[in-house]
């Protein structure tokens, strides 16, 4: 029996997306997680974050399509995806391998990650985080997952052609402004970090552009680019027929067209502020550089993610 008639829910195209998309991150997860929790070795856990991604992303984009039939002409290949999945999974896509390709190739620079330092030696440890990051894909992923659910004539239905709607504009504006900020972010921490090795300074942290505005410029982008795909994605669920090809009906309906997109950008603001990103950060920082009077007044001086806010 194949995966596509094991995972196929005949009343959810929403399930029958989610299922297989769920499955192949678990694969990935499996391929990269097991060998490395055995090597001690973190060495591959953001390339196979990025790897992940990919497979999670195309399962969902794929899928749907291939249990309507492979298409037989130029013209059917067209028509089997609307713009905006293609859309919000190329975007996924550009924001996850930007990030494994940057934080992969840093720590090969490095030549290890210090959140792990003590944790993969330790395989219980270790396969939690593996297991972290197969539910963070998932989580991201979900707006995405959504949308490629849908059939592409549920969108001729919902809002015509070529549907453009409001939503569409905020949502990939804020993806883009998200992203630029996160990429100029890291690069300028990458610049800053190689004058520091070259001694061209003797700056120990980093307080300079973006950061001088945010402690964590980077980690503001990540939520804010997840955001606008939320949005660009909940707009979409948000029309009338749309949640009818779904079988979404009444309030839960519409509490499901607004949550799911939504668990994106919430995971990734809990998962940064609270669990992996800024309280790893801060406990190292404090640790060393707690006693510096710089240190301390950038810390009490600078909000964390919105200049001024927050």
């Amino acid at each position: 029996m194949s995966i596509l008639t094991t995972t196929d829910f005949p009343t959810s195209p929403f399930l029958s997306t989610l299922a297989p998309s769920i499955l192949a991150t678990a694969a990935v997860q499996l391929l990269f997680g097991i060998p490395s929790i055995l090597a001690h070795t973190d060495i591959l856990y953001d390339f196979a974050g990025g790897w992940a991604f990919l497979a999670t992303l195309a399962t969902s984009l794929l899928v749907p399509a291939l249990r309507r039939g492979a298409p037989t002409t130029l013209n059917d290949a067209l028509m089997t995806w609307n713009w905006r999945q293609l859309a919000l999974t190329g975007a996924a896509l550009v924001y996850s391998t930007r990030l494994s390709t940057f934080l992969f190739l840093r720590v090969l620079q490095k030549g290890h990650d210090s959140r792990f330092d003590e944790t993969k030696h330790k395989p219980r440890r270790f396969a939690v985080f593996w297991f972290a990051e197969l539910v963070w894909v998932v989580m991201c992923s979900m707006p995405v997952i959504v949308v490629n659910s849908l059939h592409p004539a549920a969108f001729k239905a919902g809002m015509g052609v070529p549907g453009f709607l409001r939503t569409d504009v905020v949502g990939f504006g804020l993806f883009g402004f998200g992203l630029a900020v996160e990429v100029v972010a890291d690069w300028q921490k990458s610049v800053w970090y190689g004058q520091r090795v070259r001694k061209e300074h003797d700056e120990r942290f980093m307080t300079r552009g973006l950061f001088g505005l945010c402690r964590y410029p980077n980690y503001a982008g990540d939520i804010t680019l997840w955001a606008g795909i939320a949005v660009a994605a909940g707009g979409v669920l948000a029309q009338g027929p749309i949640k009818a090809h779904l079988g979404w009906w009444g309030l839960a309906g519409m509490l499901k067209a607004v949550l799911l997109p939504a668990c994106a950008p919430a995971f990734e603001a809990w998962a940064l502020i609270k669990l992996s990103g800024v309280p790893i950060s801060e406990k190292k920082y404090d640790k060393l550089y707690g006693k510096d009077k710089k240190y301390q007044e950038w810390r009490n001086n600078t909000r964390m993610l919105i200049p001024g806010v927050f």
